[in-house]
């Protein structure tokens, strides 16, 4: 099924002659989008451990929302897509030393992101939540719920869940770590209170290990808009970017794709 919506997104691409602008994208002074059609790679970070937005199959393939997203992207540019894995909090910084072409990682859009890159998005809107196996905790409504001294949280290092913490409950203790896996596991150990992430992260979270008493939220405590960043740099770049989502969303593609990886958990059994 995903191939006939590729065939025909490429297919109304270039009906729109879209095509057309990225060839040429390297006289009109756009490096990052000249150096994908010469290569003829599209380069996508991402840290695959965030599910189901991107995560590490049994056989060691990134799947999820992004990679499917990212995949969809460059066969409609008519390049190759090469997905870079990274710990998250080194995804911006490698966009920024020209490593990868753009990153997609439940990236949430925010004012100080934004100074430093570009965005193209929302594609997906998240909110932050909390996975605990404390039944108090779980009933919290507002982030003065958890903001206790006695209480210790962890979060991925360098995401606005990090942020959150610090700015909505300074009070509490502060465990950042590199990924959600290990984020997690410190839940199940007892060794903190509860991991504070977007909300997919810890429902999901829920679904993995049935039998480890964890509980999340009934409802996001924030709600946060999920975006590809791009470089600031490389106006035709971000301009044909948004144009081939303004497509899959026009499409149906997009909201499908949320469906696949949302509503439908049969790609649960692919992970370790």
């Amino acid at each position: 099924m995903q191939r006939v919506i590729v065939g025909f997104l490429v297919s109304l691409a270039v009906a729109l002659g879209l095509p057309a602008a990225v060839l040429g994208a390297g006289e009109a002074g756009s490096p990052g989008l000249s150096r994908i059609v010469k290569s003829g790679v599209l380069r996508v970070g991402m840290s695959g451990g965030q599910p189901p937005l991107n995560v590490r199959s049994k056989q060691g393939q990134i799947i999820g929302l992004e990679p499917d997203l990212a995949q969809i992207l460059a066969a409609t540019m008519g390049v190759e897509v090469k997905l870079v894995a990274k710990p998250f909090s080194q995804l911006l910084p490698a966009l920024e030393a020209g490593e990868v072409d753009l990153v997609m990682s439940g990236l949430t859009i925010t004012p100080e992101r934004n100074l430093h890159f570009a965005f193209v998005g929302p594609y997906f809107v998240s909110g932050k939540a909390i996975l605990t196996n404390s039944k108090a905790l779980a009933k919290a409504n507002e982030a003065s719920d958890i903001d206790d001294p006695a209480i210790k949280l962890a979060a991925l290092e360098g995401s606005t869940s990090q942020d959150f913490v610090q700015v909505f409950v300074p009070k509490a203790e502060l465990v950042t770590t590199k990924d959600y896996d290990e984020a997690v596991e410190l839940v199940i150990q007892d060794k903190v209170d509860a991991l504070v992430a977007d909300y997919p992260i810890c429902v999901l979270s829920v679904f993995r290990h049935p039998d480890k008493g964890l509980a999340t939220l009934v409802s996001p405590l924030t709600v946060e808009p999920i975006g590809v960043a791009l470089p600031p740099d490389d106006p035709l770049l971000v301009n044909l970017i948004q144009n081939y989502f303004n497509l899959l969303e026009g499409t149906g593609t997009l909201e499908g794709l949320k469906e696949k990886w949302f509503s439908d958990g049969s790609w649960l059994s692919q992970l370790p």
